[in-house]
């Protein structure tokens, strides 16, 4: 990207990105330090291990998970889509702090482009991940960006979906979780959806809905999980 092309900040926008990315980061790096992961996976399924040895494929979440999934999954250095708003643009420095890369895009500008750029991260062999409702909503509703992406690449689509037993819930449309210290987060696997290349257009919504019934498999199981460990 040209420097004529660079999107333009506000003095204050740049101030924030100056500092609010590294203090995201140690605060967020001390805190996990605090957590424990519990994994748990539908039958058939073998969960990554904080995403060690992930490869070629397509990791889908809810967007009110991103804080623990940015801590637990930091080792896979995956490339993530973010939106080229200055939201975006926060978020893409702190990812990079974490050890993530992001390409620049969404569902309303700059998605085509976006898709093109993970497709040839799928093929550099690396995976690619996707915030499925977001970066807008409505919350547990997933965007046909990753099943397109699966189709042009023929990668399949992970899902999985992180639970902490005690978080605060912040007031936002995807009611995002921030874990309290010390406690227990469940990671939760779903089954893969694979996305056949010559998929016809009316098909597209039926592999949609397909990603989004085990994105809320993994979620279900994940709250199934902590009932029962208390119960």
């Amino acid at each position: 990207m040209t420097a004529k092309n660079q999107p333009r900040f506000t003095l204050t926008q740049r101030l924030v990105l100056g500092v609010v990315p590294r203090v995201v980061w140690a605060l967020f790096s001390l805190l996990g330090l605090t957590w424990r992961f519990e994994v748990i996976a539908e039958e058939g399924v073998t969960p990554l291990l904080y995403g060690l040895g992930a490869g070629p494929e397509i990791f889908c979440f809810w967007h009110q998970c991103v804080l623990p999934c940015t801590v637990y999954f930091r080792r896979t250095h995956g490339t993530i889509l973010v939106s080229q708003s200055f939201d975006g643009e926060l978020i893409t420095r702190i990812l990079l702090l974490f050890g993530f890369r992001a390409v620049r895009g969404s569902s309303s500008r700059g998605g085509r482009g976006g898709l093109l750029g993970l497709a040839q991260v799928i093929v550099s062999g690396k995976p690619a991940i996707f915030t499925a409702d977001g970066p807008r909503g409505p919350i547990y509703q997933t965007k046909m960006g990753p099943i397109k992406l699966a189709q042009m690449t023929g990668a399949p689509i992970g899902a999985f979906y992180l639970l902490p037993e005690s978080a605060w819930v912040m007031p936002s449309w995807d009611r995002f979780l921030i874990p309290r210290p010390f406690t227990r987060i469940v990671v939760s696997w779903a089954r893969q959806t694979h996305v056949p290349a010559d998929l016809t257009p009316d098909q597209f919504e039926l592999k949609r809905q397909e990603l989004n019934a085990a994105l809320e498999r993994a979620r279900l199981r994940a709250l199934d999980h902590f009932k029962k460990a208390t119960g």
